[in-house]
């Protein structure tokens, strides 16, 4: 992709800061509900997608809880929590929707590029947690998002389910597993750079890479003004536009700061590196062909839930295990050592130092994590693979995530993990904080960031019927209808190349 030459009093209908799933989400949607708009896209790094929506920093799962057992709390009660796990799953259908209507109107082809059929399972071990998993199949195939969910402790079935999993585990080991057939791989970097082909080609759509960001503020004629400096050339562009949404990953928390709003005081962040083992092996790679999640370490974030991950990269299948986590003060893996202690500011250094105190156990792991071994990683993928050996494996470093701190009125700063909006109350400005599950649900996350900050547009019949052609499943309850449910998965299916699921689906 070409960038646009720079110039000086630019101005656009619309400025997108970051070249990631996020950006090509809201920039193709806007264009197609209103074409005749005018983007701007900024991207610091000279190509799209280089962060965390590449295929290598992002765990690119699809997803959509069908794996994910921290999505699926266990209440003090005994009971299983399943209201984030049925939010997901409508999420990422919403996904595949907007996936598929881009994919038949654009006429796509190679959709394998970025979508592939890879089952969804859970594993566990320990009579404890069979009891939970037990529980968690139960709960979550009372809803039709979840039909299809197979659950077993027969160790035979696991074989062939998993091979490498099953093979040499202790026979006295009480294990329990569930498999969804409809599970995908998504490779994120793939999609995200096709959507910003497809805006390439239409009009009024300017791309700058490797432009940074420097200044953004708003103007007497409620407009906002974004500087940026070209990193090729040094050259200095300014433009103004009357809506900027800051979907710039791990910097967007500095920018959002930057803009001044009320309603970013009191945000911080909380980096969180990862690493994964990549399988060497071809043979290996060949005998696995599935997603394997397995339960987190107690204090570790959502984003270190083990799994063994079949992945499609770039035609060719992979086989990953982690990600171990790890701490560093970049909040982009290709940004700054600087850049957590600069997001420190007076407006939000209660809520960080607050919620630092309350996740003691958290730091912990993750000194932990960083003080581990080759051999102490060894150990831990041989929990998921028994006779793993180390010549099979290579460390791979992961993509940084930056989880949202904010403050608190009873207990004055939480950590959060998962994404979050943040928006001026005029719309004018919007900025996406936050990690998993972010990519998996841009979608249905752009949808609410259109209507709050577009609430005008937005309800007219025009841009309600576009849509509603979009995504047919636009504000109704999929968890309520199993029929439509069935339909849209079918058609959905059928568009991706997804039709080599198993009959177990």
């Amino acid at each position: 992709m070409s960038t646009t030459e720079p110039a000086a009093g630019l101005s656009a209908d619309v400025v997108l800061i970051g070249a990631g799933i996020m950006s090509a989400t809201l920039g193709m949607m806007l264009k197609e509900l209103q074409p005749d708009l005018t983007i701007a896209i900024f991207e610091r790094l000279d190509v799209a997608a280089a962060e965390s929506s590449d295929a290598w920093n992002n765990a690119g799962t699809g997803h959509s809880a069908f794996c994910e057992l921290n999505y699926t709390p266990e209440k003090p009660d005994g009971s299983i929590d399943t209201s984030k796990a049925i939010k997901i799953a409508e999420q990422f259908e919403q996904s595949k929707q907007f996936w598929s209507f881009l994919a038949e109107k654009y006429e796509v082809k190679e959709l394998s590029r970025f979508i592939n059929h890879i089952p969804h399972l859970s594993f566990v071990w320990g009579d404890k947690n069979v009891n939970f998993l037990r529980k968690r199949h139960a709960a979550l195939t009372q809803s039709p998002l979840f039909k299809g969910m197979e659950y077993t402790e027969d160790r035979d079935q696991m074989e062939q389910w998993m091979p490498l999993v099953m093979d040499g585990r202790d026979p006295n080991q009480p294990v329990a597993a569930t498999r969804m057939d409809l599970g995908t791989d998504v490779n994120f970097g793939s999609l995200t750079r096709g959507m910003f082909t497809l805006l390439q080609e239409k009009p009024g759509v300017s791309f700058y890479f490797h432009h940074d960001v420097e200044k953004i503020s708003r103007k007497e004629d409620s407009r906002w003004r974004l500087k940026a400096k070209d990193l090729s050339t040094g050259a200095a562009v300014k433009i103004r536009a009357p809506f900027v949404f800051i979907g710039a990953g791990g910097g967007s928390l500095p920018l959002l700061i930057k803009s001044g709003i009320p309603e970013g005081q009191g945000f911080g962040g909380f980096p969180v590196s990862g690493q994964w083992l990549k399988c060497v092996n071809p043979e290996v790679i060949a005998r696995h062909h599935a997603k394997v999640y397995g339960k987190a370490a107690v204090g570790s974030p959502p984003m270190s839930v083990p799994h063994l991950d079949t992945r499609v990269i770039n035609g060719k299948q992979e086989l990953l295990f982690g990600p171990y986590a790890g701490f560093s003060t970049k909040f982009l893996k290709q940004g700054s050592y600087l850049d957590l202690p600069l997001s420190v500011k007076l407006s939000n250094m209660r809520p960080m130092i607050i919620a630092g105190l309350k996740n003691i156990p958290l730091t912990k792991y993750l000194i932990n994590q960083v003080r581990q071994s080759p051999q102490d990683r060894l150990e831990a993928l041989r929990e998921y693979l028994p006779e793993a050996r180390a010549e099979d494996w290579q460390l791979e470093i992961a993509g940084q995530r930056v989880q949202v701190i904010k403050k608190d009125e009873k207990q004055g700063g939480v950590l959060e993990f998962g994404t979050e909006v943040v928006a001026a109350a005029d719309g004018s400005i919007a900025a996406l904080l936050g990690a998993s599950p972010g990519a998996s649900t841009a979608v249905s996350i752009m949808v609410g960031l259109v209507q709050r900050c577009f609430p005008a547009q937005a309800a007219t019949p025009e841009w309600q019927a576009k849509m509603r052609e979009m995504i047919p499943s636009f504000g109704l309850d999929l968890n309520a209808n199993p029929q439509m449910v069935a339909e849209l998965r079918s058609r959905t299916s059928s568009v991706l190349g997804l039709k080599e699921a198993s009959p177990a689906a």
